[in-house]
């Protein structure tokens, strides 16, 4: 965290990814992509902390709220969980129902299609993801 802010990370990539595209739809896609690839390869809480500072202040600057992108941040981290090449919870989950990777992979397809239309919505509509928190303003 420390080398982050002492190179403005955060800062540099905002900046990157506004001047591929001046779009929030592509600027969101383009982050739910990064986070969905990273979560493939690394750990869930590793990157909550190296991403959170990153991807935050440019969810801001598009104006989506903090839970919001939390709520998105963690769809997505959590289907990476689930997905190959590393997919840590696929592999347990393989090891403990002494079933084939191919096996379960064929039968958790529609769940991963099921996640990636909520990945959708949580992104796109923020009513999905703000309105229980709502009830408690």
């Amino acid at each position: 965290a420390y080398l982050l802010a002492l190179y403005q990370v955060p800062a540099r990539l905002s900046t990157l990814l506004v001047s591929i595209s001046d779009n929030p739809i592509m600027i969101l896609l383009m982050i739910n992509v990064i986070l969905l690839v990273l979560g493939m390869i690394m750990d869930m809480a590793a990157l909550i902390l190296i991403c959170t500072p990153i991807f935050l202040p440019i969810a801001k600057g598009l104006g989506m709220d903090p839970t919001q992108f939390g709520i998105m941040m963690l769809v997505n981290l959590g289907l990476g969980l689930c997905t190959p090449p590393v997919g840590t919870c696929l592999f347990v989950g393989c090891a403990v129902g002494r079933i084939k990777m191919e096996a379960a992979l064929k039968s958790i397809w529609p769940f991963y299609l099921a996640i990636l239309a909520a990945l959708v919505l949580v992104t796109y509509v923020p009513a999905v993801s703000l309105w229980l928190p709502s009830l408690y303003d």
